[in-house]
């Protein structure tokens, strides 16, 4: 293995443990010296990496991002109409909460460990984007009132946020079914406006 196979391979083992560990423990109770232990590598190769704990959660929490972005546009692209591409994307965003590195790594802890201004330009870059440029597309094809997108792609942004949050807390096996349903009636009232 040469050498920028090797660095890769370290860099790819801290960040594996350190998710693993931060959906697990939480950020405030993660020690990088026990990831980099746990991971097979020195805590001086997890700071030339990450440069600190801070450093590894930002990567983790980016990798979380990319990944959810991922499969819920997977899920929507499933689908042929907007409207129900729009729907299978939400539900794989709220489906998405009961998985440990979603609910506890993206919704709980990074806003408050990463701060919420730069939490929110990760997430608009990795989801809320392209939950805007859904709500656009509706609109421009007359399939939904001519609303204000950016304020309503944030009320269900955050909505969604909050409803990933309770299915994770939750422990109701029916609880992502009655998501489900309170999703598709917010939605079905954004289309009953259509045009």
């Amino acid at each position: 293995m040469g050498r920028a196979e090797q660095r890769e391979a370290t860099r790819r083992a801290l960040l594996e443990e350190g998710r693993r560990r931060f959906a697990a423990e939480g950020y405030h109770a993660v020690v990088l010296n026990e990831v980099a232990h746990a991971a097979g590598v020195t805590k001086g190769a997890a700071y030339h990496h990450f440069g600190s704990k801070l450093g590894l959660f930002r990567a983790v929490v980016e990798e979380v991002q990319e990944e959810l972005g991922a499969k819920v546009a997977a899920e929507a692209e499933r689908h042929a109409g907007p409207w129900e591409q729009l729907r299978a994307g939400c539900r794989a965003f709220l489906a998405a909460g009961t998985d440990p590195a979603v609910s506890r790594i993206l919704l709980v802890d990074a806003p408050t460990v990463l701060g919420w201004d730069e939490w929110r330009a990760m997430d608009e870059a990795h989801s809320a984007r392209h939950l805007t440029e859904a709500l656009r597309a509706l609109v421009d094809a007359g399939l939904m009132a001519d609303v204000p997108v950016e304020p309503l792609a944030r009320l269900l942004s955050g909505g969604m946020n909050e409803a990933a949050l309770w299915l994770a807390r939750s422990g109701d096996p029916d609880a992502e079914v009655q998501a489900a349903l309170a999703l598709d009636l917010v939605l079905g009232g954004l289309r009953s406006g259509a045009a």
